[in-house]
């Protein structure tokens, strides 16, 4: 929803989608009450826009990765987590986005360094896309990976001089 707000401030016809209904009724109200034109659907990932084309697709998928557990994350973690290497959501966009994007169109996405960003570009460039990462910041670590700390440092994604995360923006483009 903050994307898609910021997107259509700026002037933008903005599509929305999001899997959660909570966050699409959150989307719809803050819309609402900003007074902005915003097009929200509810579906997994692309499903509720296949077929259509965009000139720019913002992401950012969940993209911790998270201990196994054998099942699909429910609630409020379907935001954050993303199956036991971060990818989940991640390879699928890298893999659905050319089809939704015009000659010319752009993906911006944010990730976790957490979650290989060298992988995203490789698959990206696979898929036809000019990708790379344009943008990097580090952070202090979130609730979320905070409460994963342990098992990161264990997996090694985390060493123990690491106290900040890694977040990167990945831009893609479709050549004309």
């Amino acid at each position: 929803g903050a994307l898609a707000l910021a997107a259509a401030g700026r002037g933008g016809r903005v599509t929305a989608v999001d899997v959660s209904w909570r966050a699409v009724c959150a989307a719809r109200l803050n819309a609402a009450r900003a007074g902005l034109r915003i097009r929200v659907r509810h579906g997994n990932l692309f499903t509720p826009v296949r077929g259509e084309s965009f000139d720019l697709v913002l992401a950012n998928p969940p993209y911790v990765p998270a201990p196994a557990t054998g099942r699909r994350p429910r609630g409020a973690a379907r935001a954050w987590d993303a199956g036991h290497d971060g990818r989940m959501v991640l390879d699928r966009i890298c893999l659905e986005v050319p089809r939704l994007l015009r000659p010319g169109g752009v993906l911006l996405l944010v990730q976790s360094a957490l979650s290989d960003p060298a992988r995203t570009e490789a698959l990206l460039r696979e898929a036809g896309l000019k990708a790379a990462v344009t943008r990097r910041r580090r952070i202090a670590f979130g609730p979320v990976v905070r409460g994963r700390e342990r098992w990161l440092r264990q997996r090694g994604l985390l060493s123990l001089a690491d106290y900040e995360e890694e977040l990167v923006v990945v831009r893609a483009e479709l050549p004309v």
